[in-house]
């Protein structure tokens, strides 16, 4: 009578792997064709009202095809010889004619302070592929006399080489990712077969999102850059990763007290499907936030990294749970939990963590927020007002050699000249309030349309550079102030200084919205209102401190020239979201032994009980995020130092010390206003 109840218990469990395997298996090459769909264009990201667009919109009145500008400079440093200029002269004319170049070209242009360097203006269609069109240039111009360098620079230059940067992006991360995730499970584990089977879940979930993800960046439906591209890998396989430690850590618990595998995996699946299902749902809430955005990448990165985390959930509360339903106790050979062993969860270190913060809670809490305190001081000295586009890489590439050569014999934004579109009968007052420091000069095209003229803009600086964007924000509050002009002014340094504009404006107000909406989760998930508060405040403060010991270490230790605003903002929302998760599942846990044993009695046991699991999966999440840093990225790689250690700050000092402190001291009423904050089993 029993059997059928019996084989359906291996039945279903087999059916979710199979389908799993099918799915991780026409969905995984995916996660190596995402490049194919990402774009690294900064102009396609900024808002339509974005006066850079705009003008971007208005050119193509002029020239219905836009282009997208490289410089070719060359140098020698003893003076170019007649070989050099022979040489110069029949590779314009080659160029010209490379599919993509809007050609024909005119000769190399001679630096007008020295016979030491020529440049070559390269304009190339923007919407085709710059980068490849890049490469073919490149190709073209090898060859060169002994003692000639030849670059290719401008911001064309600049987009190939940030596809270099994240080609074969995917690849790299996940074999320093997995490589060291697999060895901290194995560490943790003792396991040689669990460690696999994690790390297999998170292999499923990256391909079912890498696919989703796909489809829709192929589509136009969602915007994939490099950078979000690299996060949702990490992303995948942190959280994954963290989801199935903690289902793992409770199955393994209750296998010493449960006889049958199946009976022992759905106590536990029934007892972590909440806090996993709330951690995920406060992140996707946290990064759709950024749906807020005027930036597109930004708008992009939220539906992207919540694809991510939905995957992971999925992947860890179905696959994960059948494979381990399949493996019973065998999975945690050679090792195995016997049924009737001790609970080693509630002695050891975390057992005397937990004595600790029920003898001093006061003190406890209030150390740990001093310690906090000192790395808070510290967050004035964060520079994020933006950096040079040629200082996002880290390691020396060519368009930012060739923009060193160019700014040592011309004049810094040749090649890249700022855009001014105004009334015709304006352009003498436009080129009047042109004539400051910072421009070298300015000079009108001859094509009139609609009764509008474009004015080109040349800068003494390089275009991607701090000095220039300030230049343009100058001009354009000339320009602007000129009655009856309409001006407005556009071009690369244009895009940059709005790009900006808009991440400050994004900063100041998505912060407070993901704030909200993980009041609303925690408020829903404890079913308090003080809880909520008291848990986001920990992790603000968290935050706080994290970004001012960031400060320092970009400073004084990385030399770093400073940060992209949109990087605190970044950081803000992937540490608060996921450092959310961590108080969740000690809190859900806590709040699950309260019901019985009383707030004091079920804060402490709730945190030895979870010390382990939640201190591994902060490790995992934190070694997962500092994989990023293989990427020479000036931006992956400050994300990486971010989300890393403000993990293990909020996993080691935050979870594991206030918070805990935090809740013992204030006793029940941290429940407030549930009956449980009324519960008159709590001594506290």
């Amino acid at each position: 009578m029993n059997d059928k109840p019996r084989r359906l218990r291996w039945l279903v469990p087999a059916l979710l792997v199979i389908a799993w395997l099918g799915l991780g298996g026409f969905g995984g090459p995916f996660a190596g064709k995402l490049g194919e769909v990402a774009k690294n264009d900064n102009a396609a990201f900024l808002p339509r009202s974005a006066e850079a667009t705009e003008v971007s919109d208005e050119q193509k009145a002029f020239t219905p095809r836009q282009v997208l500008p490289a410089t070719v400079v060359a140098e020698r440093t003893t003076g170019l010889t007649a070989d050099d200029r022979r040489f110069l002269d029949a590779k314009a004319a080659e160029l010209g004619t490379v599919p993509g170049v809007v050609g024909p070209l005119g000769q190399p242009e001679k630096a007008p302070r020295d016979d030491q360097a020529v440049q070559l203006a390269v304009p190339i269609l923007a919407d085709g592929n710059p980068a490849d069109v890049v490469k073919e240039v490149r190709a073209k111009l090898t060859g060169a006399p002994d003692g000639l360098t030849v670059l290719v620079t401008g911001p064309a230059g600049q987009i190939a080489d940030l596809v270099t940067a994240f080609g074969g992006i995917d690849g790299i991360l996940l074999l320093v990712a997995g490589g060291v995730v697999a060895l901290i499970l194995i560490a943790v584990y003792r396991s040689p077969l669990l460690p696999f089977l994690v790390l297999l879940s998170a292999v499923f979930a990256l391909g079912l999102a890498s696919l989703v993800v796909y489809l829709l960046a192929k589509n136009d439906v969602l915007a994939l850059n490099g950078q979000s591209q690299g996060i949702l890998s990490i992303l995948v396989f942190g959280a994954a990763t963290d989801y199935a430690l903690l289902l793992v850590a409770r199955f393994r618990e209750q296998l010493r007290d449960t006889p049958s595998r199946f009976d022992a995996l759905k106590l536990a699946w029934r007892a972590t499907l909440e806090p996993i299902a709330a951690s995920a749902g406060t992140v996707i809430l946290g990064v759709l936030c950024l749906l807020f955005s005027d930036l597109n990448s930004n708008k992009g990165l939220g539906p992207v990294a919540a694809i991510g985390i939905g995957a992971a959930l999925l992947a860890s509360t179905t696959f994960l749970p059948a494979v381990l339903a399949l493996c019973g106790r065998g999975a945690f050979w050679p090792f195995k939990p016997a049924l009737g062993s001790p609970h080693p969860e509630t002695s050891g270190i975390w057992g005397r963590v937990a004595r600790l913060v029920g003898r001093r809670p006061r003190v406890v809490w209030v150390v740990t927020a001093l310690v906090l305190g000192v790395g808070v001081a510290f967050l004035p000295q964060l520079k994020a007002s933006g950096t040079a586009q040629s200082d996002v890489f880290l390691t020396q590439v060519e368009s930012g050699t060739g923009q060193d050569v160019l700014g040592k014999h011309f004049p810094g934004g040749l090649g890249a000249p700022a855009i001014t579109i105004a009334d015709a009968d304006a352009v003498p007052a436009v080129l009047a309030a042109s004539k400051m420091d910072g421009v070298a000069q300015s000079v009108p095209l001859p094509k009139e349309v609609n009764g509008r003229v474009q004015i080109l803009s040349v800068l003494n600086d390089p275009a991607d550079s701090e000095a220039a964007v300030a230049t343009v924000g100058r001009l354009r509050d000339a320009v602007h102030a000129i009655p009856g002009a309409n001006a407005k002014v556009g071009g690369p340094t244009a895009i940059q200084l709005d790009t900006q504009k808009t991440s400050e404006h994004d900063r100041a107000l998505i912060i407070p919205i993901v704030l909200l909406v993980i009041f609303l989760v925690l408020a829903l998930l404890l079913r308090s209102l003080l809880a909520p508060l008291l848990l986001i405040a920990t992790v603000v403060l968290s935050f706080a401190a994290t970004m001012g010991v960031s400060a320092v270490v970009f400073n004084h230790v990385l030399d770093f020239p400073g940060a992209d605003p949109v990087v605190p903002l970044f950081g803000f929302v992937f540490l608060v979201a996921l450092g959310i998760d961590y108080n969740i599942f000690l809190m859900t846990r806590v709040r699950e032994e309260a019901l019985t044993r009383g707030t004091r009695e079920g804060t402490l046991r709730g945190l030895s009980l979870t010390g382990g699991v939640i201190t591994s999966a902060g490790v995992v999440l934190a070694a997962t995020f500092s994989a990023l840093a293989v990427i020479p990225i000036l931006f992956l790689a400050q994300i990486a130092f971010i989300v890393a250690f403000g993990v293990l700050l909020d996993t080691f000092l935050v979870r594991s010390l206030l918070v805990p402190a935090l809740t013992v001291d204030v006793g029940r009423r941290i429940w407030w206003p549930s009956k449980l904050a009324k519960a008159t089993k709590s001594p506290a």
